[in-house]
């Protein structure tokens, strides 16, 4: 009986390079421009090393949303721990970056089965998650949990904010601006104006500002 092809080294620099360029790929041509061929020359490595650290572009795949998905609950967990968590949280969801690759991986996973059901796990972990830091900051705030409840809340803004970057990419205007001057006069009616110094000493990343 044979015995399998053995994988390179999960921490491996070149790993690392592959998955860095992938991302890469994903976020500047889209996911269906991405093959084993074009992810090696964004690499500067030769082609055949791509199936030595990865047996299938299934497994790549999954890989690159593993890796951005476990940097996202850590930093998410972070800056949730900052004295104005909504804040924190809409600075994150309107990040065009994060944005990008999110609805690359979203169309994705439309043909692949098994990233549908891990993006699913992880949207699901960090909504539950969050939910317990938002609802302690809601009853702070004294909101009514009939009125907004956490888990509102989050599914909210974090998808109202995904439909806001996806349409500025494509151009659109019309109700853009004061979509997001409603959920931030929200934001400064509950918490104040944002404290970015705060937030990005929490996280070690910049938040991004409102798209103009």
């Amino acid at each position: 009986m044979a015995s399998p092809r053995r994988l390179g080294a999960p921490d491996a620099k070149n790993r690392t390079v592959l998955l860095d360029a992938t991302e890469r790929l994903m976020v500047e041509q889209g996911y269906a421009a991405v093959s084993s061929r074009r992810v090696a020359e964004a690499a500067g490595l030769k082609p055949q090393l791509v199936h030595y650290y990865f047996r299938t572009m299934d497994e790549l795949f999954s890989a690159v949303f593993a890796r951005r998905a476990e940097q996202g609950i850590e930093v998410h967990a972070l800056a949730l721990q900052a004295s104005q968590p909504l804040w924190a949280l809409w600075r994150f969801s309107i990040d065009p970056a994060a944005t990008a690759l999110t609805m690359e991986f979203i169309a994705l996973a439309n043909h692949r089965k098994e990233l549908r059901a891990e993006i699913g796990r992880y949207a699901e972990r960090f909504r539950v998650d969050a939910a317990r830091v938002i609802e302690e900051a809601l009853s702070r705030y004294g909101v009514d949990p009939e009125e907004m409840s956490a888990v509102v809340a989050i599914t909210l803004m974090t998808s109202v904010s995904r439909v806001l970057i996806m349409e500025e990419s494509l151009g659109m205007t019309t109700g853009q601006k004061e979509t997001f001057e409603f959920v931030e006069a929200y934001l400064r009616k509950l918490e104040g104006e944002p404290r970015v110094e705060e937030l990005e000493a929490l996280t070690g990343m910049p938040f991004p500002n409102r798209p103009a």
